[in-house]
């Protein structure tokens, strides 16, 4: 489906409002793969269940971890760290973190499994991750191209509890190895090469703590001690969600609040939240929040100076080549833009109305749908990849920018 914007710049009559948001993609996945591996049952609360939490629990549910789910609640009932089924078939679609979590699992273990992904996962890295696993001692054999899906996994017969793994194109490839590395039932050290997402990787072993893992960081080596106890666990709202709502908030002089938002979360995305509050243009590194360099980049125009994202060259390996997509649909907007190989500039000017190629990717629909609120005619195509993380997302801005602008009582 396509999704005309409101422009709504200058008809705000009610500033004040508030939405919700799903709960955090990220935790949620992370603490699927942490219950999952826990002894005994644990319970999810305010989980993310739409696209790729949805592939993720398919995938755990594939390798016999019974989970159930009730409204935005999971009960996962965990394995204690050994798979209870010896074979299996893995589908993760287009779910980079249930791509990595779920075949760190299952090299972790003892059986064969087979593992297939939609095309778009198939361009995406898994090179550095797989790497690592065949020094763990799993086994791959590819049926396509090397290092990437489809494949088969057998699990490593004795563990080796000495990695290295580089993370320059990904830090889930980190978080997959520390989250499972209990699975060797024996202290894990884990040496890192390169430097990416190091928020989401503290974000990992925040949550692995609270379910009652240490791990000890000194320098670039990580070392894993003990095992998961099962709890109950309540999941952040996505502030990857929010942030679309206190983009608009720049551009509208609202005042739209998240409900569950609080300065103190595990989030790195919270970073442009709070650069939004002051930031007029100029030159910002985000490769600790990479994901919203497509919000900021879709907002850039209507700053006073102008704006440079630098940083964030692996969002070219994402669901597309972001930074392209950045490029495409600001161009597309009469706005004057330059491509670097690590980020973009952006000048002001008032974009003119376009249809946004979404490029079948979740983040370039969600953030260019905020330019509209103050550029008429935008369109944004196949709007419904939203749904891999907020599928009501159109829905929930219809609703509120019919509170926004709605005459007062």
């Amino acid at each position: 489906m396509d999704y005309s914007v409101k422009c709504i710049y200058g008809k705000v009559k009610n500033a004040r409002a508030t939405v919700a948001v799903p709960g955090s993609k990220s935790i949620t996945a992370r603490a699927l793969l942490i219950a999952a591996l826990a002894d005994g049952r644990s319970t999810l609360y305010g989980a993310q269940l739409t696209g790729d939490c949805a592939e993720f629990i398919s995938g755990l549910r594939s390798l016999g971890i019974n989970v159930t789910v009730e409204g935005k609640t999971v009960t996962v009932e965990g394995c204690g760290g050994r798979l209870p089924v010896k074979d299996g078939a893995v589908y993760v679609g287009s779910a980079g973190t249930a791509a990595r979590f779920l075949t760190a699992l299952a090299a972790f273990s003892d059986g064969e499994y087979v593992f297939d992904s939609s095309n778009q996962m198939k361009r995406r890295p898994m090179a550095g991750l797989i790497q690592s696993l065949r020094q763990a001692g799993a086994e791959f054999t590819f049926m396509g191209e090397d290092n990437c899906f489809p494949f088969v996994v057998r699990g490593a017969k004795k563990l080796n509890t000495s990695l290295d793994v580089d993370i320059s194109k990904s830090s889930q490839f980190l978080s997959a190895l520390l989250i499972c590395a209990v699975c060797a039932r024996t202290p894990v050290e884990i040496t890192v090469h390169g430097d990416h997402g190091m928020e989401y990787v503290k974000m990992t072993c925040d949550m692995m703590w609270s379910f009652g893992v240490n791990v000890a960081v000194s320098g670039n080596r990580y070392t894993v001690f003990g095992g998961y106890n099962a709890k109950r666990y309540d999941i952040e709202p996505d502030i990857s969600a929010a942030c679309y709502f206190y983009a608009a908030n720049r551009l509208l002089g609202t005042k739209i609040s998240v409900l569950g938002v609080m300065p103190h979360n595990m989030q790195g995305d919270y970073k442009l939240i709070e650069l939004l509050k002051d930031f007029d243009g100029g030159t910002v590194d985000m490769s600790s929040y990479s994901d919203q360099a497509l919000t900021l980049a879709a907002i850039a125009p209507y700053f006073s100076k102008p704006t440079t994202i630098t940083g964030v060259a692996h969002i070219r390996g994402q669901e597309c080549d972001r930074i392209k997509a950045i490029v495409f649909n600001l161009t597309a907007l009469g706005v004057k833009v330059e491509e670097h190989a690590d980020g973009v500039t952006i000048y002001p000017s008032q974009p003119k109305g376009c249809a946004i190629e979404s490029y079948g990717d979740h983040r370039v629909a969600m953030a260019f749908a905020v330019t509209g609120f103050r550029c008429e005619g935008i369109t944004i195509k196949n709007a419904e990849v939203c749904s891999k993380t907020f599928a009501d997302y159109f829905v929930v801005l219809d609703d509120l920018i019919a509170r926004l602008t709605a005459e007062k009582a």
